[in-house]
Order: structure tokens, then sequence, then C-alpha cells
């Protein structure tokens, strides 16, 4: 037995040098090693990394009485494993595999085509087919149900596959990376913090920050204003917009990582970073500068409508050799989306407005990450970068709708705004910031070529085939090479932990970890390889109840029964679905159903697919998308139905605020007025897109509805306030029966109007009914703010932000009458459900 290091007889030694000899670290594990003379401000550790964060060091010197006669030591620095590359993994928002001219698009992305040719292309990489949850996975190691994220945030319930929490056990790679000595950072946008934990009251574990990056500049939902954006630096709220015209959020992203990257070589120009870059685009709003919108419309590239861009894109694809040669281009569903021939004038005009903003919006994307990099090989560490792009998190999306909108609130709303209509208050404005605009769903079709299906569908391969390319160019050697074996999300983080010579933990703060459920593809880095057969064999596929599995070339999958551009179809049966069969091994494009002919194989990955969902916390599965939107969540207002505010207070997010969406509600606010009376803003949540403000303009008291910025109600008294204390009420009486009626499949009790009733004073000053309500969402990238207005306003025409209050607030009261329903209305509900169950209705 090895005697411990405190033995007396040793004690004239280094404590440090016999626990090297004896290799009898406490509590230290063995593979630790050291560099540079032990002790010294110099040295350094390289850590096994199987317990995180690494145990302390024992104190290596001798204290005696006095310091003359003591030995001071250092504990070492721990850095990753000598010669571990910088890692720049990218991801950007909502294009599918045929977006990018690296994959065959017609949209000019030069700075992924220089990935590609200094590296690979990956033609057989899946997501998860929507936003946060890809990303869960992406940064995890493990499918988006294993981590909590089955769904956005947005529509979590209350079942560990579906509540939007990243638990402790399933640390991120942030996590291992800085834990082992890399600079850690993220830029752009999160959707991974649940929206009822996004407030300033935290918690703050699940924020960047608290997930392993040291850095995070972004924000923090599925999507942001670029123009004037819910940005954090941290955890603050922060506006580098205001005073700014023509600050985009798309550069603005690329400065501040630029200006990361040059800090850390400065101070620290041997310590290798991790940067996770994560832009808006090209998710909606579509928010490009008028300078690249020029640049695409002068190209005419969508001149000739969906259709021709689908063949186009295909046959690009073909000749660059990144589908196979013998694909078929799956046909148009003319069914669900019509022909571009059909189309006339006035929708032509509209649709190529729509989609050539999208596609500058790619293309300037895709040219400030272009930025970044760059600045990576001016500091001349280009070489020794791995560097991930992957184009998209999920298909192109189709939550434009059939017409496309200038505004994506309303569709969430389950509006569409007329062609005639977007045509005359839009159309010059498409991608300024009056409108929070998205493309018709036939340009979202196209993208995906050659597959069928888009953002939100896991069954069919255009809602979950991304292009990939990865470049390395100290270890990858076949430059413009195509790699075509089948790699998921997941797979990232062990090939970023096997790249950099770094071992995922055993235990994270004293928790034990779940495996990672991913496969490394660094592997397939060598030419060697290039035909190798793929390490991932098995996939399981999930989101909004639509389903599949993926083993070894063979695809299962269920009949897609809710186009994703329809919200509001009601919830289905996920256990009585239609399956399909495909096999991939020689029908790549998933052209040709195989289901009839090979009933036996789809038995088999029918059952698989049950195994994969029970393993991955998969079940219960629920085809509800709207149902999940307005559900109870565990957020700071759950349970309360009265709030007070006493002070000013900015940036509470619509997770956090309370919601007045069908129900009754009164809002009361004791103020004062001073002598040269007082304006500004009492209390709103919402913006530009759709929101409520309570306020003063010029001492007049008014309350507005700006319903998705197509119509404005207000209620307003006619007189000034006079200087001095006053008591302001707004009560609203909601006609409906609210959401509850969800729970029973049916919107009837949503949406609805209501009498409107201003007060001053206990005054009645205006009394009329607002005709209808917004049912589902306010804007969400807005906030609900008190004695100002941050970012964007809900009526121009009365202010602008941040039209902060001038008299003296006192106290805002809100008080929410949810309707309950009676026993009658419980029966009743039932009573529709059943008959649309059973296919009466």
């Amino acid at each position: 037995m090895i005697p411990p290091c405190s033995t007396s007889a040793l004690r004239t030694l280094s404590p440090l040098l016999l626990c090297l000899a004896f290799g009898a670290y406490t509590n230290y594990p063995q593979a630790d090693q050291l560099n540079g003379p032990p002790g010294t401000t110099s040295t350094t550790r390289v850590i096994s990394g199987e317990q995180l964060p690494a145990p302390d060091m024992p104190f290596g010197g001798t204290i005696t009485e006095i310091a003359q006669s003591s030995t001071p030591y250092w504990p070492a620095t721990i850095v990753p494993p000598k010669g571990a590359p910088n890692v720049l993994l990218i991801i950007t928002d909502d294009a599918g595999y045929g977006v990018s001219s690296t994959f065959g698009g017609v949209i000019p992305t030069p700075t992924m085509d220089r990935i590609a040719a200094n590296g690979l292309r990956y033609t057989q990489f899946n997501s998860t087919a929507l936003c946060s949850p890809t990303r869960a996975a992406l940064i995890t190691g493990r499918n988006h149900h294993s981590v909590g994220f089955g769904t956005i945030s947005e529509t979590a319930t209350g079942y560990p596959g579906y509540n939007s929490i990243i638990e402790k056990n399933t640390s991120t790679i942030g996590r291992i990376l800085q834990d082992n000595g890399y600079h850690t950072s993220w830029f752009g946008k999160d959707h991974n913090t649940p929206a009822f934990q996004a407030s300033q009251a935290g918690p703050f574990g699940q924020w960047p920050t608290g997930m392993g990056f040291e850095y995070f500049y972004g924000f923090i939902g599925g999507d942001t204003n670029q123009w004037q954006p819910n940005l954090f630096r941290n955890t603050t709220q922060i506006y580098p917009f205001e005073g700014k015209p023509g600050w985009n959020l798309t550069t603005a992203m690329a400065d501040d990582a630029i200006d990361y990257m040059q800090r850390m070589n400065a101070l620290t120009p041997d310590r290798p970073f991790f940067v996770y870059y994560a832009p808006g685009g090209t998710h909606a709003p579509h928010h490009a500068t008028q300078e690249w919108i020029k640049k695409i419309s002068d190209m005419h590239l969508f001149d000739g409508g969906w259709n021709q861009l689908r063949e186009t894109i295909f046959a690009n694809q073909k000749q660059l050799g990144v589908i196979p040669p013998d694909t078929k281009l799956t046909p148009w569903p003319s069914d669900l989306l019509p022909a571009w021939g059909s189309l006339n004038a006035d929708q032509k005009k509209l649709y190529i407005r729509q989609v050539e903003v999208f596609a500058a919006y790619e293309a300037y994307t895709d040219h400030e990450i272009g930025r970044v990099i760059q600045t990576i090989e001016d500091m001349g560490k280009l070489d020794n970068t791995l560097i991930v792009y992957i184009t998209g998190d999920n298909g192109t999306s189709s939550e434009g709708q059939m017409l496309g909108t200038p505004n994506e609130v309303a569709m969430f709303n389950g509006v569409q705004i007329p062609v005639e209509l977007q045509l005359k208050k839009y159309y010059d404005a498409w991608g300024t910031d009056q409108t929070y605009n998205h493309m018709a769903a036939g340009w979202a079709w196209a993208f995906d070529a050659p597959f069928t299906w888009v953002k939100q569908i896991a069954s069919h391969l255009g809602g979950v085939r991304q292009g990939m390319a990865i470049s390395w160019p100290a270890r990858i050697t076949d430059k413009g090479g195509i790699r075509t074996q089948f790699h998921h999300v997941i797979d990232i983080v062990p090939t970023i932990l096997e790249a950099t010579g770094i071992s995922a933990p055993n235990t994270v703060n004293g928790i034990a970890q779940k495996p990672i459920e991913g496969n490394s593809l660094f592997y397939s880095f060598d030419k060697g390889n290039a035909q190798a057969p793929s390490a991932h064999k098995t996939q399981y596929f999930e989101m909004l109840g639509d389903h599949a599995l993926y083993h070894d070339g063979w695809m299962a999958s269920t009949k897609v029964v809710r186009p994703p551009w329809n919200m509001t179809a009601k919830a289905s049966d996920p256990m009585q679905m239609q399956w399909e069969l495909y096999n991939l091994n020689e029908d790549y494009s998933q052209s040709t159903d195989l289901a009839l002919q090979n009933p036996e194989k789809l038995k088999q990955l029918q059952a698989m697919f049950m195994d994969e969902a029970r393993n991955y916390q998969v079940l219960p599965l629920d085809t509800s998308v709207l149902p999940r939107m307005i559900a109870p969540r565990p957020s700071i207002t759950a349970g309360r139905n009265i709030f007070t505010w006493e002070h000013p207070l900015t940036g509470t997010p619509n997770g956090d605020a309370p919601s007045v969406l069908n129900t009754s509600y009164t809002y009361t606010a004791e103020m004062e007025v001073g002598d040269n009376g007082a304006e500004g803003m009492l209390i709103t949540q919402g913006g530009r897109f759709a929101g409520y403000g309570f306020y003063l303009v010029k001492s007049k008291p008014v309350f507005l509805w700006n319903l998705i910025d197509l119509e404005r109600v207000r209620w307003a008294g006619a007189d000034a306030l006079t200087p001095g204390k006053h008591v302001l009420e707004f009560d609203f009486k909601y006609d409906g029966l609210g959401a509850a009626t969800l729970a029973f499949n049916s919107f009837s009790g949503v949406g609805l109007g209501g009498m409107g009733t201003l007060k001053v004073d206990g005054k009645v000053v205006d009394q009329h009914k607002m005709e209808h309500s917004l049912p589902f969402t306010l804007a969400w990238d807005e906030s609900l703010d008190i004695g100002s207005d941050s970012l964007t306003g809900v009526n121009d025409a009365d202010y602008l932000p941040p039209f902060t209050f001038t008299g003296k607030l006192n106290k805002i009261t809100l008080k929410i009458d949810r309707p309950e329903l009676s026993q009658a209305d419980i029966e009743k509900l039932k009573q529709a459900q059943q008959a649309i169950e059973s296919g009466k209705e």
C-alpha cells in the first residue's frame, strides 16, 4: 500500500513531487498532467475531466513559523490538452437543405462555401425539426426529449421530456470545455432558457452564463426584432441601438464576437476558445439592411417563382454532388400549395418581394459570419480552429402561412393578412422595423428541395435535413470532400470532445451525468473513411406528435396530418396516425412509400420507435399546438390574480408577465400630475406588432389595444388631468369562456371581445366595446414595462419609446377575473369534443 503524502519520514521532500512519484494524489484523478515546474506561477495542468469542476490540488509547499523558512506553492492553472483546437460552432435559423449555395441554393453564401472548400460537406445531417429542441440537443449531445426540450419552451408542458428544463445531469459542452480550461462564449439566439425563467428574478442557472458560457451577448427567446432587439449582455438587458438609425443586430453581434475574441487573444493568446455563434437569421422577422435587399433584388433570382426555384436547386444539387445522381425530385404538393403559374400578378409581386428579403437576410447573415471567421484568420489561428457551420436548426419555415405576413404575431393568432392589404400598407417597408415579416409557405417548400415538407415536420426530411460544412485545416486534409454518413445534431458534442481530447464527465458539481447519446463523426474527417459506414445507426424523430424512426438506412414516418402553416388545426390521436416506409439507401429524397410492399419492416421500425420513445422521455405523445401555447406553466405569476407595482420596472418577458388574454381584468393606476401636466407610459405589454398600453398624452388618459398592427382600439379621456393626485382605471369585461375551452379541443372561448371602460377618479370618461381580442399571444420579444416603454411602442401616432412617465407614479394594480366553466359548460364542451373525435364535425 502506498503511504500517504503526509508521512513524516518524507517531509523533507516536496509533497507534490512525492505524490507524483507514487501516483498518490489525494482525491485527484490519475490522468492529470502537470506542465512546467510544479508550484510556480506558470504551472498548468491538464485534467482527466471525469469529475467537474476538478478537485483543488493539495498545497505542495511547506509552512513553518516564518516565511523565510517556508516554501510557497501556487496551484496549477487548468488548460486543455496540448494542441486542442479552438472551436467555432455556427448554427443559423429556419433554413432548410436547399437554402445555401453550398448545398445547391441560389442564395450566395460565400462564407459557407469557403468552409466547405477548406473542409467537408455533410449530406445526411439532421435536426429535430424545431428551433430550441435542436439547439438543446446540439449543446448537450443528447436527444431533445432527454433534456426537456421535446418542443419549444413557449409550449412546454409538465412532463420530463417537454418541460424545457435542461437538468443538472445533462451539462452542456460549454460547461465541459470551460471546466477544462477553454474560454467559452455564446452569441445570438438562446431559446434554451425556459420562458418562465427569463425575467430579472431568474433563476439564472439555465441562462447561457449558468450553463458554462463565460460570456453571452444575445437574445433569450425564439426570435427578436433585429432593429430593436430584446438584447442581453450576460444577464443584463442592454439597448445599444438607441439613437443609432440603421443599427442591426446581425452586424452588431459580429462586432461583439470579434471584439470578444480579440480581447481574449490579447490577454491569453495560448488559451483556446469555444465560440457558439447563433445568429437570428433567417428566422422571422427577416430584417436585412436595404443594401443587402437591393443586392439580392438586382440579381432577379426568384422571378420564375417557387416551382422553377425548386427545379434550379435540384439541378444545382446534382451538379455539386450533394445529392446522389439518381435522386428523384419529390412532386409539388398541388393539393396543399398553389403552383406558381396559377397566381395573379399581385400575388407574384408580393411573394417575390417577400423571398428577396428572406434571401437578403440569408446572404447578410453569411457575410457577417465571414467577418468573424476572417478575424480568426487574422489572429493566425484558423489552421487550428475546428469550424462547424450548420445551415438552419430545422427545415425552412412555412409559418408565414399561405400568403406570407408582414407581422408574424398575426400568424400565431390565426390571422392571415390579405395580399391587397400587404401590398398597399407594407410592400415598401418589407424588412424594415415597421414589419415583423415572413414569406409565403410556397417558398419554404421550395427551399427544402429535394425533400417534402418544412419546419415542424419531424417525420419527413424537409423538416430535419440540414446542410453542414466542417473545416479544421490542421486535421482535415480532404479539402472539398463530401461525406454521406447519416448524422444528427446530438453528434456534435461528442465530435468536439474527441477533437479536443477531452472526456465527457462522469459527474458535474457532484451530480452524476447522463451518458452522451450522440456518436462522434470525427472518424469521417479522414479521407480514407469517406465511404465508411455511419457510426449513427438509429435515430428517432418526434415533434408536436409527428414522429419517425430511422434505422440503418430505413425510415418509418407517420403521415403528416397537420400542415404546419395551419396553427389552429384540432389535435388528433397520435396513436392512430398512418405510417409510411422509405428505404433511404436507395431513395435519398424519401420519395417512394414502401409501406404496402414491406409491412414487416414497417412493423419492426414502429416497435423500435416506441422503444426509443420510452428510453428518451418522448411519451406522452401530443399533437396539439395552440393549447400548449397557453397552457399554465410555473412562472412567477402562476396562481396569482392580483398584481401590484409601486416602482418603475422594464423588461418582464411574456413568459413571466401576467396574461390578460381571454379574460376580464381591471387596471388601476394611482398617480400624481405636476403643475406643468404629465405624460408618459403607466403600464404596457407588447409593442408595434401586438400589445396594449395605458398612458397619458398631454395629461389625457389613454388605454389602447394594438391588434397585430391591423387595428388599434382606443379609449381616451377628452379632458386633461388637473395637477394633483388621480386614480385612473381601465376595466375590461370579457365576453367568452376563455382559454379553458382549449382543454376540450375547442377554440370557441378565445379571441372574443368585451366591454372596456375608462374611468378617472371614479367617473366614466370613455366606454365602448372591443369586438374581438387576441386569442393566443402578444409580441413575444417585447416585455411588460412600468413607467416607460422599452423597444417599440404600441402606437407610434401617440408616442415613441421610451416615453418615460413625467408625473409621479405611486401604484399600479392589476386584478384578473378569469372565466370559470360551469358544469353545464363542461358538459357542452365534452359533447363537442366527442363529436369531433367521432368524425361528426
